[in-house]
């Protein structure tokens, strides 16, 4: 009976996955040559999970680039990334998948939760296209490589989205 309730909730806890942050500034480096750049903007890390569908892609898009988190004149978080004329760097990120709390409640996390490499570019590349539909400019890292990332949160802020 426990192993059919485990199941169940562990079925609805997958998620699509993004944290969203304010940024003066951010790059994305792969073996020391820059792959994105973006001045005043939004830091994207999206992880897919098992099951996550491509609508929810189009959600997401839509979510990021609408997300009024940036100051206007009365100092008052109204405006959108569009609005104040600033960029999206989207970096993939599957350790958002991680589960910390696998079973002996061992310190290696799981990521069995993770989507397969090519669904989640696939699902990755999506929300870049997406993104760039609506006009705002869009830089990324290389899908499944090793990066560093670099940036300056403005605020700070940060907005953790899963649907």
């Amino acid at each position: 009976m426990l192993y059919i309730i485990n199941y169940f909730f562990e079925d609805i806890r997958k998620k699509m996955k993004a944290v969203v942050q304010r940024v003066i500034n951010a790059t994305v480096k792969v073996d020391d040559e820059i792959k994105g750049k973006i001045d005043k903007g939004l830091l994207v890390y999206f992880c897919v999970e098992k099951g996550d569908e491509e609508h929810k892609v189009d959600l997401f898009a839509k979510k990021i680039t609408g997300l009024r988190i940036f100051s206007d004149e009365n100092d008052k978080m109204n405006l959108n990334v569009s609005n104040i004329n600033g960029s999206v760097l989207v970096i993939s990120q599957f350790t958002l998948s991680a589960n910390p709390f696998t079973k002996g409640m061992g310190l290696r996390p799981s990521f069995d939760k993770s989507e397969s490499k090519e669904r989640s570019e696939a699902l990755y590349n999506m929300l870049i296209d997406k993104i760039k539909e609506t006009g705002v400019p869009v830089e990324c890292g290389v899908f499944g490589a090793h990066m560093e990332v670099e940036y300056i949160n403005d605020g700070p802020v940060t907005i953790i989205m899963d649907l």
